[in-house]
């Protein structure tokens, strides 16, 4: 019987050893996992960030994508709060909701340095035509009007 009691204990023991070691080999790879997500958020935001400078430099309206843009930086400072204090699971989904909101978010800014540069060239060949077109206009209708004011001087001066 006392062989019995001390292998019912032993076993007891290991099993909760076992427990903690699994919990402890969870908590590690939890953190690992945090980290990477951390990480990956951190490459997201810095490209974003890149992303809407370039469009903002072409002439686009960032006003939206700053808005997205500040969401997911203020996701990214709760991760690492959150990362710190060793709450590696809030950690990990602050960094995951943080890496959601920019998905597509670089396309986007793409997107928009792409229509601004468009618009900019048509803005510019408006104004670059429209002006030629203008002064070629405003020339004739000088010749025009000069060879119309003329022959009526000259009918006028035969006449007297």
């Amino acid at each position: 019987m006392p062989v019995l009691k001390f292998s019912f204990v032993l076993i007891i023991i290991l099993i909760s050893a076992s427990q903690l070691l699994i919990s402890m080999a969870l908590a590690e790879t939890s953190e690992d996992q945090a980290a990477s997500a951390l990480a990956n958020a951190e490459k997201a935001v810095t490209s974003s960030y890149q992303a809407v400078f370039k469009a903002e430099e072409s002439g686009a309206n960032v006003s939206s994508l700053l808005v997205r843009l500040n969401e997911a930086g203020e996701l990214l400072a709760r991760a690492h709060m959150a990362y710190n204090s060793r709450d590696f699971d809030s950690a990990l989904k602050f960094a995951t909701q943080c890496q959601e909101k920019l998905n597509g978010f670089v396309a986007d800014a793409d997107a928009a340095r792409e229509t601004a540069i468009q618009e900019r060239y048509v803005d510019f060949m408006v104004n670059v035509v429209g002006s030629v077109v203008g002064a070629i206009g405003v020339v004739c209708g000088g010749l025009f009007v000069w060879f119309f004011l003329k022959r009526r001087y000259e009918k006028a001066g035969r006449m007297v």
